[in-house]
């Protein structure tokens, strides 16, 4: 048998081999690929799909019923020069999120400090205070909300009991985007769950060593209760910004779409909203998209560049 002859018959053995791996490799795992199928078309179909139409729409003009046309950065040049419904929409949510957040965590922490005593019922008041957390983003709720701070809502009669005349509190744009902030803060639940882990995953030794030494509940919270809850107030923090700056429904009801009164509750996503289904300009609505998911991730990324500055783990 010559050379030649004998590396043929090599090659051919060997990619009967390596076929032969390569299907029993398929065999093995042909299974787990067909459970996994649907949730393959559902990543590709409606989650990367999307977005990447969504950054190439952001560089046209594109109404819903022509066909896209290239507009290099005229989006974005316009967003950022000429368009004073932007700067508004921004100067609200930011409002909204810079007030909300830090509000609606202090409000959880007192809540979940207050059951972490150990009281009869726990997962009962556990369960009632996590409510409003499933109901708050429901439409329902939002104009249960709108007919409380109404100019006769359950608001001002009640401050008439004592003989104070209240505003329309939704009409008023001094008060409107308050009412907003206090419905957040209503929806406390979420965080709340969180933090009571967190106080329960803390160990009471050190609340025993501190008795010891006479320290006052206020040192105790201070030196050891928040350094230890640290991690997780970093992590509801960034939670409740990034659902702060995706805050719809709530404004949507309220100011009947168009964040009245004087663009008081004009945020940032019902303004997107209103461009691209209200206006039909779904290449700018996709760009304000964009620049809403950058200004998430800059957040984000600032947020965890500063956390090994406050945030204190095991060690």
């Amino acid at each position: 048998m010559t050379a030649q002859s004998i590396s043929a018959s090599a090659r051919i053995k060997g990619g009967a081999v390596g076929s032969s791996i390569w299907s029993r490799a398929w065999e093995n795992h042909a299974p787990g690929y067909l459970f996994l199928l649907p949730w393959f078309i559902g990543f590709f179909g409606l989650t990367i799909g999307p977005i990447i139409t969504s950054l190439y729409l952001s560089f046209t003009h594109f109404d819903l019923l022509t066909a896209p046309r290239w507009a290099g950065l005229d989006n974005y040049i316009r967003m950022f020069t000429n368009d004073r419904n932007f700067v508004a929409s921004m100067r609200v949510t930011m409002f909204f999120v810079i007030f909300s957040v830090p509000l609606k965590l202090a409000f959880a922490l007192g809540v979940a400090l207050l059951l972490n005593r150990g009281m009869r019922g726990l997962p009962l008041y556990r369960a009632l205070f996590y409510l409003p957390s499933l109901l708050g983003a429901s439409v329902a709720i939002a104009i249960l909300w709108r007919q409380i701070f109404a100019g006769d809502g359950l608001v001002n009669q009640f401050l008439a009991l004592f003989g104070i005349v209240g505003p329309s509190w939704i009409s008023n744009p001094n008060y409107s985007l308050w009412t907003l902030i206090v419905l957040s803060i209503w929806q406390f639940g979420s965080p709340m769950i969180i933090f009571l882990a967190g106080l329960r995953s803390i160990p009471q030794d050190m609340y025993e060593a501190a008795s010891l030494e006479g320290a006052s509940k206020w040192r105790v919270f201070w030196k050891i209760t928040l350094p230890m809850l640290t991690p997780v107030v970093f992590f509801n923090a960034i939670i409740q910004t990034i659902e702060g700056f995706k805050s719809f429904t709530p404004a949507f009801i309220i100011s009947g779409g168009t964040g009245s009164p004087i663009n008081s509750t004009l945020f940032y996503t019902l303004y997107l909203y209103n461009e691209a289904f209200s206006f039909f300009r779904m290449g700018y609505a996709s760009a304000l998209a964009w620049v809403l998911l950058a200004i998430v991730a800059v957040f984000t990324a600032f947020s965890f560049f500063t956390s090994k500055f406050w945030v204190h783990y095991d060690d």
